[in-house]
């Protein structure tokens, strides 16, 4: 029987050596990552004019109109130059990040070619040695799956995450700067978010560990007894085949089932929490606004930062998943090379 021992050995869920020499593999288009970094820079700050610009509408121009205290040709044009500003910013939005997609998945294609190109190249200068005592199935998910996993993070996993955390850095300063009372009380339910989060990364960890080894241990098996189906026949071993392939084929099919049961009840935590700090925001804004120590606009611009303050969190929880597949996935690559 084959040994699959290495590929349950999971790594680090961050490798700092094994990122260094991946990055190698980014150089040679390191201009357009810069620029994919540069786009980065403004994604954050176009995600906070939106809301802005709604709550300033409201409190300069809808509420004073609507109460007859400025005429009502300026609410009407100010209500206009707020509506383009707003539409605006959402088209540059949307054109920097569409900018910043099709660099990073070019870049990651890119990496990824050469990076085949290397292990196929240095799986024809080992010995048969080698061969014999590896199974071609698990080679076979060096050059496909674990790369794959790559393309995740080069395509997805980067811009995705350094997207995330600009956005909650600049809303994050923004609610602290508009009205720090209400930005805490925004902030109340960060704990339990966070725990959910940590609960949630550990579960889909386990469950990817243990489903990158089915598939590979999948492969390795359907390679050995397709290209041995004449030595499988000849011994009458179709039927025991069947059996250790059912075994096989379940352990997959249940560390699928446990990542979804993660999934299926992580996020509807968050958007629970979530739309809990929303409420806390509409009730403690509510009280003061009806004080006159919080505009009405703010109070609505504070409700659409908490929809999209929590929003990135769940980006970052699912894209450490992908960075800690990677990681294992570059641990395997770089061993073979």
């Amino acid at each position: 029987m084959s040994d699959f021992r290495e590929e349950e050995a999971l790594g680090k869920a961050y490798d700092s050596q094994l990122m260094r020499r991946l990055l190698t593999y980014l150089w040679p288009y390191r201009w357009s990552v810069v620029f994919a970094v540069v786009l980065t820079l403004l994604v954050g700050p176009l995600e906070v004019v939106g809301p802005y610009l709604f709550g300033f509408g409201v409190d300069r121009y809808i509420d004073p109109g609507a109460n007859n205290l400025i005429p009502q040709a300026e609410a009407l044009r100010g209500i206009g130059l707020v509506s383009l500003g707003f539409l605006a910013a959402l088209l540059l939005s949307f054109a920097v990040q569409y900018l910043q997609v099709r660099i990073m998945q070019n870049v990651g294609q890119q990496t990824l070619y050469d990076l085949r190109k290397d292990i196929f190249e240095r799986l024809q200068r080992l010995p048969m040695s080698f061969f014999d005592r590896s199974p071609v199935g698990r080679l076979v998910t060096r050059v496909t799956t674990d790369v794959d996993a790559l393309n995740d993070l080069f395509a997805a996993g980067i811009a995705a995450m350094a997207n995330d955390a600009i956005v909650l850095a600049c809303i994050g300063a923004v609610m602290l700067w508009m009205n720090w009372r209400l930005a805490l009380a925004t902030f109340s339910v960060l704990p339990l978010i966070l725990l959910s989060t940590w609960l949630f990364r550990d579960r889909v960890r386990d469950a990817n560990r243990r489903i990158r080894t089915a598939i590979a241990r999948i492969n390795a098996f359907l390679q050995e007894h397709i290209s041995g189906m004449s030595i499988v026949q000849l011994f009458n071993r179709e039927r025991k085949s069947r059996e250790q392939f059912a075994v096989l084929n379940r352990v997959h099919m249940e560390a699928y089932k446990d990542a979804i049961l993660a999934f299926a009840l992580f996020f509807p935590t968050v958007e629970l929490l979530s739309t809990g700090a929303i409420a806390i925001v509409y009730w403690y804004g509510g009280l003061r606004s009806l004080t006159g120590l919080v505009d009405i606009g703010v109070l609505i611009a504070f409700m659409q930062y908490a929809q999209r303050f929590f929003r990135p969190i769940q980006d970052l929880s699912e894209k450490f998943n992908i960075l800690q597949s990677a990681m294992a996935a570059c641990e395997r690559i770089f061993k073979l090379l």
